[in-house]
């Protein structure tokens, strides 16, 4: 009987490399966002770069492939508060769920809140997602809750702040994030003495201070 051919091992092997890398991609990006290079996780996987680089192209295309299930979940989820009972229940169940998912990885954070990745699967997403925001926003303001001078804009601020408290204090309080959500929640709730905000923030002053407040975000190799 012939031998089985050597092709079969190999792709096994290939197919073993790549589950391995887009693993290893998942933990280094979630901890130090999408920043990180792909010598990072040629790294953390025992690969070299060469044999990332042969299954990933671009780093936007690893990062697709780490996060595209992530990321569709986390759209999900702001679809399932649109059904909640009241805009002031889904709006913070959303935000809660968002801290926490951007709390618990940084890769996440970034993409939602702004990297520019020049890719339309990513694009997609953000389509997706900010419109679904701004409908809980608006319902929950129609309703009265939601007092009158928050807009959608400020999510993404709000977001980026208590996300940033989850990253620096993960080894020290890694539930400190959430006290600092429920502060800015309970302040979002409309009251006859709230203090004036000022301005809201356009979709472009939105877009040029996510770019400030993240600069490792470009894409680097």
């Amino acid at each position: 009987m012939p031998s089985e051919p050597p092709s079969r091992p190999l792709r096994r092997d290939a197919r073993l490399n790549r589950e391995r890398i887009v693993d290893s991609a998942r933990e280094v990006f979630a901890v130090r966002g999408i920043a990180a290079t792909l010598d990072d996780v040629a790294h953390r996987a025992g690969v070299g770069v060469g044999t990332v680089y042969r299954r990933f192209p671009t780093k936007e295309a690893l990062l697709w492939a780490a996060f595209e299930e992530h990321l569709d979940q986390h759209a999900k989820d702001i679809e399932a508060a649109l059904r909640a009972p009241t805009g002031w229940i889904g709006l913070v169940r959303f935000l809660h769920r968002a801290a926490e998912i951007h709390a618990a990885n940084r890769g996440i954070r970034d993409i939602v809140l702004g990297a520019d990745l020049g890719q339309r699967h990513f694009e997609q997403i953000r389509r997706r997602i900010f419109p679904l925001v701004e409908q809980l926003v608006e319902r929950a303001r129609a309703e009265g809750a939601l007092r009158p001078d928050f807009t959608a804009g400020d999510v993404p601020m709000l977001l980026m702040m208590v996300s940033e408290v989850a990253h620096h204090s993960r080894d020290v309080r890694p539930d400190a994030y959430a006290r600092y959500m429920q502060l800015l929640i309970d302040g979002l709730r409309h009251a006859p003495d709230n203090g004036d905000l000022g301005d809201p923030l356009s979709r472009s002053d939105v877009n040029t201070l996510t770019a400030q407040w993240l600069p490792g975000t470009q894409p680097r190799g």
